[in-house]
């Protein structure tokens, strides 16, 4: 990996997309709007695009609607034929998603080669998964009859994406779509738009139908998705972004029954036991914390440890987090880059203002860092007290927070006691208690000893406020596909 150079970020530019797609073409918006595509790092605008208008909008889904007949029957093997074909050249072509990542997001350019490789697995889970959609054949009870179990492609599907991992959350949602058979309309975040854009062309060289994907960036957001949403022929919504939007979208898809996969908020807790191997729980730490500057709605948000070892996890972590570098992506050995934008700096420090003031030690970081772009020292606070805003509210910064906690049942209920559910994380060398937390934490996913969570093969998703339904795994193409049974009479008989 070498470092980029004006030029190449210049050349990178160069070859973008900068209009909707559209039924197989790339089009302007019907009002010509354009928007600007900002670095975060610096300020500067990379590159301005197309801004999609309602009409846009229902254009893309009457292209969706058109080509899903045709789409559902394309055979399994050549749907994840298609898939496979895209992932490779997702491969070839890492060097050029990756940098546009890290200009339009901020995260260390090492951070998103990682994300091609995360995000380029869920092209090829489920190029495998497509072949493997099954049912079911058998007598009922009774002996008067055949049952017929199929699964079916649930039609045309809205998929709204977040600006945090954006070329991950694409891959999540438009892959088992495509994999299951139904054609989809792509509405990606206005702060990052530029990388699915760019993955867009690599499914046009992969094969992709026209009208089988369509892609509307807008600043309208409200005004492109609710005429969407509205329309009988939408099928499926899926959403990744915050609990408050995701309620405000499920209000509108239940007019029509809509399908919806919605990964929310998180608020994850990190629990140290008094047993736990401190190396591997800092180590933990670093990963589930720091990973994409705490832009992540995994990001382990409270760290819960016990009295016993607080004071030293907290030395530790704050020695590791006070030699990281901050700067932009680009740059060699960057660890943090910066926040999305100002309003995300401006949360996180308030939230270490608050914690402060009830009592809690910044032990490094805690401030704003002056001159260009969006950046926030990596920080953390010790001490935190109970009723502190950082304890409640997604941080979706660079900041750890730690709370001690005297027994097990301590650590559980201040792990529980948020409306969230998505992610948790535990370290213990006690199996048995291990095996406990598994019960007993309200999350969706957990981490146990381990920092890092997120696979292709794995159910992604949360409970309570933290959303429905799951994307990866096997379960993650049978969000795509509705069930039909067929009864037939016993031939016997």
């Amino acid at each position: 990996m070498t470092t980029p150079t004006a030029s190449t970020e210049a050349a990178l530019l160069e070859k973008i997309p900068t209009g909707l797609f559209i039924g197989g073409k790339w089009v302007d918006a019907s009002d010509g709007g354009t928007f600007d595509v900002n670095d975060p790092a610096t300020g500067k605008t990379l590159l301005t695009i197309a801004s999609a208008t309602p009409e846009d909008g229902k254009a893309a889904l009457d292209a969706a609607v058109a080509a899903q007949e045709s789409w559902a029957a394309t055979p399994a093997r050549t749907r994840g034929e298609i898939l496979r074909r895209a992932w490779e050249l997702l491969q070839e072509r890492k060097d050029e998603v990756a940098l546009l990542m890290t200009l339009e997001m901020g995260k260390p350019l090492a951070e998103a080669y990682g994300e091609v490789t995360y995000g380029g697995e869920f092209l090829r889970w489920f190029s495998e998964e497509a072949v493997r959609i099954s049912g079911r054949y058998g007598s009922n009870p009774e002996g008067t009859g055949r049952m017929i179990v199929t699964h079916h492609p649930v039609g045309p599907c809205f998929l709204i994406t977040p600006w945090n991992f954006p070329l991950a959350m694409a891959t999540r949602k438009i892959a088992p779509a495509l994999a299951a058979g139904c054609t989809v309309v792509v509405k990606p975040a206005a702060l990052t738009p530029l990388t699915t854009l760019l993955f867009v062309r690599i499914l046009e060289d992969a094969g992709v139908p026209a009208g089988v994907v369509n892609v509307v960036q807008t600043t309208a957001s409200r005004a492109v998705s609710a005429p969407i949403i509205a329309d009988h022929r939408l099928r499926k919504l899926s959403f990744t972004g915050s609990t408050e939007v995701g309620v405000a979208l499920l209000k509108q898809a239940a007019d029509n029954v809509l399908r919806t996969s919605m990964e929310l908020g998180g608020n994850a807790p990190f629990i140290v036991f008094d047993d736990a191997d401190l190396d591997k729980a800092v180590d933990g730490a670093m990963a589930a914390k720091f990973r994409n500057s705490g832009e992540a709605c995994t990001a382990a948000n409270r760290f819960i440890v016990h009295e016993s070892v607080a004071e030293e996890f907290a030395a530790r972590v704050a020695e590791r987090v006070s030699g990281f570098k901050v700067g932009r992506g680009t740059e060699e050995g960057v660890n943090v880059g910066p926040l999305i934008d100002q309003a995300a700096v401006d949360k996180a420090r308030s939230l270490v203002e608050d914690a402060v003031a009830r009592g809690a030690s910044v032990r490094t970081g805690g401030e704003a860092i002056e001159g260009d772009g969006t950046f926030f020292q990596p920080t953390v606070v010790s001490g935190v007290a109970p009723g502190s805003e950082i304890l409640s509210t997604e941080i979706f910064g660079p900041v750890l927070s730690i709370i001690p906690f005297t027994d097990e049942d301590d650590a559980v209920r201040l792990a529980n006691s948020t409306e969230f559910g998505l992610a948790a994380y535990v370290f213990t060398k006690d199996l048995a208690r291990g095996q406990r937390m598994i019960d007993r934490l309200e999350t969706g996913m957990l981490g146990l000893n381990a920092g890092v969570i997120s696979n292709a093969a794995a159910p992604f998703g949360g409970i309570k406020q933290s959303g429905l339904g799951r994307e990866g795994g096997v379960e993650g193409i049978h969000e795509y596909l509705t069930t039909k049974y067929t009864m037939t009479p016993n031939p016997s008989l």
